[in-house]
Parts: C-alpha cells; structure tokens; sequence
C-alpha cells in the first residue's frame, strides 16, 4: 500500500477513534440522564394522581438520607409540594399545579430526546460513512447487508 493511502487510513481512523466515537459516547450519556429524568418526572406525576385520586391530605413514609440509610418521615399536608424547578431552586405548588408543570417538562423532555436522538443518528451515520471509505481505500468487497440481515 502507498503512503498516501496509508496516511488516509489513519487520518479516517483518528478521526473514527478521537471524534466522532467520543462524541457518539457524550450524546449517548446526555440522552441517557434525559432518560432518568423522564422517569423521575413521570414517577412523580404518578405519586400525585394516586394521592388526588385516594384524596391523601397526610402520608408517612420512609425517606433514603443516602447509603441506603432510611429515615421515618411523616408529611402532615400532601396538598402542596415543592418542587425542583432548576439551578437549585425550589417552589411551592399545589397538586394541580405540579401537574400542570410537569407536563411542561415532560414536553420539553421530549424535544430533547428527539434532538438527541437526530445527534445520534448523525454521528452514527458518520462513522458508517467513514468505515465505507476505510473499504474504498483497502479495496475491500462492500458488505452486503441483506445476507447479513437474513444470518441474523
């Protein structure tokens, strides 16, 4: 093989190797914590259309004060709560309020996942590009995908 192929490998293989693979792992994580928070949300809207529907005004339960160490805690009125509302801030809404914030968040949870989910397509898309010129350069037979989808 030539030199100037040889230097074309390894440029596609860099960029395979430290670009586009280490981009593809952060796009995947930050989906991943957008996952989490989907559940944490939809957990919560679950919570309190059990308690406005038993109409629960008082609840004990047990709190995780972390490492698995749980504590008796008894909430004397369930009609407000406060939530989470970012940077560390937190704010005090009834029932019907939370629910209708949640909602919101879980709209903006979906935008989100959608525009990562394109990222990740993309970066993928990418890598399959950059795998197929690694073949135009080495002379290698194309892969057929049919006899590889009917092996499977």
């Amino acid at each position: 093989m030539d030199e100037g192929r040889q230097k074309d490998l390894q440029l596609l293989e860099e960029i395979i190797d430290k670009g586009l693979k280490q981009k593809l792992v952060h796009a995947t994580t930050s989906r991943d914590k957008i996952f989490e928070e989907q559940k944490v949300l939809s957990d919560l809207r679950n919570n309190l259309e059990t308690l406005e529907k038993n109409d629960v005004n008082s609840l004990k339960t047990m709190v995780n004060l972390g490492s698995e160490v749980y504590m008796q805690a008894e909430v004397p009125d369930t009609r407000h709560i406060f939530m989470d509302i970012g940077l560390g801030f937190y704010v005090e809404l009834t029932r019907q309020e939370a629910l209708e914030h949640i909602s919101q968040r879980e709209e903006r949870i979906k935008k989100q996942l959608g525009e990562f989910t394109a990222v990740i397509t993309q970066i993928k898309g990418r890598i399959k590009l950059a795998h197929y010129q690694i073949q135009q350069i080495l002379n290698l037979p194309e892969e057929n995908t049919s006899s590889r989808q009917r092996a499977f």
